[in-house]
């Protein structure tokens, strides 16, 4: 015996539901805030997530500070305006390489695999974590800058270019986020996710203008630091919060990051399509 189901009115709700081609603009967004709110509980209940972006900021400050102060800057107070905002993008940096390494242990899990079953937007479920991750670039920031207060840093550009240098700062850490997302989608486990992010980061961290002025280097090495993205972030940091100045470094910064998202955002997307 054969059972004919009645087919559904071409014209109703749920046929229109059924028959969407896309997810709207609105619709993306809340389901990428609802992910975001998924990945914020997750952080209350592993408090461990916060400890790249609570410990390391103020480890790294007092240590950098106290050992090479004397030596590059001939003493602590005049070394702080050039580290602070190298630490901030040392940090910032830091914490958006676990945002690969979460996604592919989710993605191990099978997590990927449910979200892949909802009529959802397919960018929904990564960008939803990197919104969560602008709290972990905050909460690194602001230690970072409350310890350089602590220790004597009296930034020039006052409260407002402290805020703009903090704001760029977590905008950099979110757009470079989604390079390892990207890689979080095509490595095959998160230790290899892990491996290659630490080889990005290392070279564009500490061959960058983050700790020693660029003219102190050898001209091939000063070379590469002029174009390191990370380099234009550092130098846009400090022309806000060391002189409150808007200068071509923000722009240059501004576009590196629009950049960055133009190109490894549907990267991640089309990785990820194709790998749930």
């Amino acid at each position: 015996m054969t059972t004919l189901l009645p087919s559904a009115d071409p014209g109703s709700a749920t046929a229109e539901r059924v028959l969407a081609p896309h997810v709207s603009l609105r619709d993306t967004v809340s389901q990428t805030l609802s992910m975001a709110w998924r990945a914020t509980k997750k952080m209350r209940r592993n408090p461990e997530q916060f400890f790249d972006v609570t410990f390391q900021p103020i480890l790294f400050t007092a240590m950098f500070a106290y050992i090479f102060g004397g030596a590059i800057s001939g003493g602590v107070a005049a070394y702080l305006p050039l580290i602070i905002p190298g630490i901030l993008a040392q940090t910032a940096l830091t914490a958006c390489m676990a945002t690969g390494i979460q996604l592919r242990e989710d993605m191990d899990k099978g997590v990927f695999d449910r979200f892949q079953s909802l009529p959802i937007a397919r960018i929904a479920p990564l960008a939803g974590p990197m919104v969560a991750d602008l709290l972990r670039y905050a909460i690194a920031a602001t230690l970072t800058v409350a310890v350089g207060l602590l220790m004597g840093y009296r930034p020039g550009g006052g409260p407002l270019g402290v805020l703009a240098g903090m704001l760029l700062t977590v905008v950099a850490g979110w757009s470079l986020a989604w390079i390892f997302t990207w890689l979080g989608t095509v490595a095959r486990t998160a230790q290899s996710v892990q491996g290659i992010s630490m080889m990005i980061m290392f070279p564009l961290t500490f061959l960058s203008n983050a700790f020693v002025p660029v003219d102190t280097l050898p001209g091939w090495l000063a070379a590469f630091v002029r174009v390191n993205p990370v380099s234009h972030v550092v130098s846009a940091v400090r022309d806000l919060m060391n002189d409150g100045a808007v200068t071509g470094e923000v722009a240059w910064a501004l576009l590196g990051c629009a950049v960055v998202v133009a190109v490894f955002a549907p990267l991640a997307v089309r990785s990820y399509s194709r790998t749930v």
